[in-house]
């Protein structure tokens, strides 16, 4: 009704779920559900990651600022189960008309008896018939069915709204948020969503002017949900020059340094960040926080990455407090988020990508040989690692697309289309100064590429613009046509896949 998913089922049907909505669940479900969209085009998938941004936007984000909360409790008090998500069929029949009642209870299989055991007559919204089943058995049009659940919906989550909410945790977490910055960046540009573009930015500045100090590194919270200790305020020279000003603390920080998960994820988003923007800063932090990340994390002798650095672990002969959980381990199962170690190589592989520099890539490559032997046992759990061995094993593939106007938004748009993993897309308007924008491996020779060069010196007055297909640092000629980029992506990609 709200949009985004709560943690998991309790039941054999997979109905009934424990209500918790935990922050990264709903960000690498969103990914899922645009990556579906771009894969197939169904609108029912774009529709769910819609859904899944506006419940993100009004429950779990921090509007003001930028941020995004740690979680929402599944319930009140003790005393429920659920109660502010379900309903009693007399509870919707009093916020509902008789014709949206009846339509609701078909579609939702609200009844008398419903499916929670500590309260019978509350039931679980879901769907149980189709729009169509319901116009077959009701005889409606099909306008009518959708016009009606459309109403029922909206009066039903106002209904709710004036329930009292299960608490929503509102620590900011940096890898739980870098997760939702790559997230609404992805969204935004698949789903043309402005908005969760600009609140993502937003949120990664904070991150960046909080979080991150080039020489302590990174912090592991920059807000925790009692308010009663938040980061300090001296925010970094280098951060972006439009990232908001560090809060002023009541009390001493409660500091906890970044763990691997931190650095790779936030590596990650500053490149999705640069993707989105084609602003150079964002590169090169992803940069710095990579390199921050070999040199606090990574194994030299036998490769991979640990969990924490070597003075998590106790310090020089001093006992650690933590006892056991002090234990540094090479984190390799997705089990709840994506793996530090394969997500750290994703990282490396992508710098590698945009610079050429060997040892990025190396450093990946010795990553994933340190679990290749495991990898087979995990199943699911080892997602993670496989789009890690994608990234090793198939050349990258850059569209750059040179102009602005409706000549630059459709390359643009047909560049974003078909869904790749490997792939990334870059928009430079001709008044940047192009070569400046880019990273190195692409600075060596897109610019001089003459069609590109006069894109730059006349797209302003012609609206023209150009597109540049790259891949495994080799340029193909820059092409203006929508419709040969879209035969060159095709081939592209296609070739890569065989």
């Amino acid at each position: 009704m709200a949009g985004g998913f709560h943690r998991y089922s309790v039941d054999e049907r997979w109905v009934v779920p424990h209500f918790e909505k935990m922050s990264y669940d709903n960000s690498e479900l969103l990914k899922n559900y645009v990556h579906a969209w771009q894969a197939t085009g169904e609108k029912f998938f774009a529709e769910v990651a819609r859904d899944i941004v506006g419940w993100m936007d009004a429950v779990l984000s921090e509007r003001a600022r930028g941020g995004f909360f740690a979680s929402q409790d599944a319930d009140v008090s003790l005393d429920d189960d659920g109660d502010y998500f379900t309903w009693t069929l007399a509870e919707a029949r009093a916020v509902l008309s008789q014709d949206e009642a009846a339509a609701a209870a078909l579609h939702y299989d609200l009844g008398e008896i419903g499916e929670m055991h500590h309260n019978p007559a509350k039931n679980v919204l879901y769907q149980r018939a189709s729009v169509e089943e319901i116009s077959t058995r009701s005889g409606m049009p099909l306008e009518r069915v959708h016009a009606l659940l459309d109403s029922a919906k909206k009066k039903l989550l106002a209904a709710r709204l004036a329930r009292p909410t299960p608490y929503v945790d509102k620590t900011v977490y940096v890898s739980w948020n870098a997760l939702w910055v790559s997230a609404y960046l992805a969204a935004s540009r698949a789903l043309r969503l402005d908005d969760a573009r600009h609140f993502a930015l937003r949120s990664l500045d904070r991150l960046l002017a909080e979080g991150w100090d080039a020489e302590r590194g990174l912090r592991h919270v920059i807000a925790y949900s009692d308010a009663s200790s938040e980061a300090p305020s001296d925010a970094l020279s280098d951060a972006p020059s439009d990232a908001p000003s560090a809060p002023q603390a009541a009390a001493a920080p409660r500091e906890a340094s970044g763990l691997l998960d931190d650095y790779a994820y936030l590596a990650l988003a500053c490149l999705d960040a640069y993707e989105a923007t084609a602003d150079l800063s964002y590169f090169q932090f992803a940069r710095r926080i990579a390199d921050a990340m070999v040199e606090r994390f990574y194994d030299p002798a036998a490769g991979g990455f640990f969990d924490a650095p070597q003075a998590a672990a106790g310090g020089a002969g001093g006992a650690n407090p933590l006892g056991a959980l002090a234990a540094r381990r090479k984190p390799f199962q997705d089990s709840p988020t994506p793996a530090g170690n394969p997500s750290a190589a994703i990282a490396l592989a992508r710098l590698y990508s945009y610079t050429n520099h060997a040892a990025y890539r190396d450093k990946a490559e010795q990553t994933l040989k340190v679990f290749a032997g495991l990898a087979g046992e995990f199943g699911i759990f080892a997602g993670s690692y496989g789009m890690a061995a994608v990234w090793l094993s198939e050349a990258h593939t850059q569209v750059i697309v040179v102009g602005e106007g409706e000549a630059a938004a459709r390359l643009e748009e047909v560049a974003l289309e078909p869904f790749a993993l490997t792939k990334s897309v870059l928009r430079l308007a001709p008044n940047q100064a192009i070569a400046q924008n880019l990273p190195p491996a692409l600075a060596e020779s897109i610019p001089n590429l003459p069609p590109v060069k006069k894109s730059e010196k006349e797209g302003e007055k012609e609206g023209r613009a150009v597109a540049v297909v790259c891949s495994g640092f080799t340029c193909q000629p820059p092409v203006s046509e929508p419709a040969e980029l879209e035969r060159l992506l095709r081939q592209q990609l296609t070739s890569k896949c065989g």
